[in-house]
């Protein structure tokens, strides 16, 4: 292994000749000196580069129109940085369920370089993946394999998460760096997150209790996960599990609180998750060197095997927009503009389905803050859907929570009507009773909605 404090040492016509193809880490662990150097050299060009959610100052460089007319940039998951590169055509978009990704790279030709993030190394002489794991690994083994190279920024501030980490002999090339790590700032939560969430943590969250196993939780960012967990610590829960592709704050809340142990989990005492992001620099200093928690690569974190094999693993969610017919999006805002990324959500929706004692849950608002609906009659044409209507997924806005299983096409479409804003429920019901394809479903409330479950008696459930 070489160590290096120039960047250019690592990163040049060298090191990533034309024809090149790169994995590269991506969110808090996107390699920032090493893309500076790929902005600041034009004599790079012709490369390809795959990546998921990158963040930084530099990534929002890499992704400028200038750079992207000599680098193919090749985008799993969209962030702040690529989210106009690929929605003007500079970069390519490749829909792809998060578990897929290791496979993906080790198809075709593989990968030639692999760019990444590490911290280390512990007396073993190994260093971690620092906060990003995912398909990391996977594209390690891949440039190895090709011959390749293995080209690493060893951050100072990487914390040295445990659970995946790589031998000295696999990085040709060490850059020593020490700069803060990217964060991923949350509003707190308001007044209809605190519903959603309090829906979701009385209904359908439990810590077992007289030997049976707690829930198992996988959600994300934002102002309902951390609705979630104000409502799992203000019910007093404990002996939770957290299996997830994204452990972010408000499960670092959790397991400061000591609600989680996973004591239920088979073999595992601990945390487990692709990826970690943190509010803050503070919140990254937690993770280093904490055995409640320990990284793994995507192609493990989002198997449907693994996940089904978690007691009663609840996947909670978010969406763009569903339908009356139950198909949900996530990714898009129509189809041809690309606003995230497909991910792990249906690697969770399908794994939580064969859970012991698991479900799927789709959070989402009934519009978006500048009043347009979410719950709508059609999907927009030609949209990615993460969930279709054969999912039995549970829908919960603001307004209720709706259970579609076994409930036909048309008993669906009236409770998902339930779930929408008031002012737009009666034009949903409208179609409704108006389209044959649903059955004449009765649309009356004296038998009650099948499914739906308004706020108020959920909060009394809860």
């Amino acid at each position: 292994m070489k160590i290096v404090t120039d960047p250019a040492e690592a990163v040049n016509t060298g090191t990533l000749p034309p024809r090149s193809v790169v994995y590269m880490a991506g969110n808090a662990g996107t390699p920032q000196r090493l893309i500076d150097q790929i902005v600041d050299d034009d004599t790079i060009r012709h490369i390809a580069i795959y990546v998921v959610l990158p963040l930084g100052d530099a990534a929002v460089r890499l992704y400028s129109e200038s750079v992207c007319k000599r680098v193919t940039h090749r985008v799993i998951f969209n962030s702040y940085a690529t989210r106009e590169a690929v929605n003007q055509g500079w970069a390519k978009y490749h829909p792809m369920h998060l578990s897929e990704i290791p496979r993906y790279i080790r198809e075709g030709n593989g990968i030639d370089v692999a760019l990444l993030s590490v911290a280390g190394p512990d007396a073993g002489g190994n260093y971690s993946l620092g906060t990003t794991v995912e398909g990391v690994r996977a594209a390690i083994r891949s440039a190895r394999a090709k011959g390749g190279k293995v080209i690493a920024e060893r951050n100072q501030q990487m914390p040295f998460v445990l659970g995946t980490t790589v031998p000295e002999s696999e990085i040709d090339i060490l850059l020593e760096t020490d700069y803060a790590l990217p964060t991923s700032p949350v509003r707190p939560p308001d007044s209809t997150a605190r519903r959603i969430g309090d829906m979701i943590a009385g209904m359908f969250i439990s810590d077992g209790g007289s030997g049976s196993p707690g829930s198992t939780l996988q959600y994300g960012i934002g102002e309902v996960p951390e609705a979630v967990t104000d409502a799992i610590l203000a019910r007093g829960y404990r002996n939770l599990g957290i299996h997830t592709e994204l452990f972010a704050g408000a499960m670092r809340r959790l397991a400061e609180a000591g609600a989680v142990t996973n004591f239920w989990r088979k073999n595992m005492s601990f945390s487990t998750s692709a990826i970690f992001l943190a509010e803050d620099q503070a919140g990254y200093r937690w993770f280093d060197f904490n055995s409640s928690i320990q990284s793994r690569g995507c192609d493990y974190t989002n198997s449907v095997y693994t996940i089904a094999e978690q007691p009663r693993m609840v996947a909670i969610n978010s969406a763009i927009g569903v339908d009356l017919s139950g198909n949900v999006w996530a990714d898009s805002l129509d189809a041809r503009k690309i606003y995230s990324g497909v991910g792990g959500q249906a690697d969770f929706i399908r794994g939580a389905q064969y859970s012991d004692g698991g479900l799927a849950i789709i959070a989402l608002r009934s519009r978006t803050r500048d009043g347009r609906p979410k719950i709508v009659d059609r999907c927009p044409a030609g949209i990615t859907t993460t969930a279709i209507p054969a999912d039995q997924v549970v829908i919960v806005t603001e307004h209720g929570v709706f259970d579609p299983r076994r409930l036909s096409q048309g008993e669906k479409a009236v409770g998902i009507a339930h779930l929408a804003h008031p002012d737009d429920r009666d034009e949903l019901l409208r179609i409704v009773h108006d389209d044959p394809a649903f059955h004449n479903v009765d649309l009356t409330l004296y038998k009650g909605v099948p499914g739906f479950t308004p706020y108020e008696r959920a909060g009394e459930r809860g």
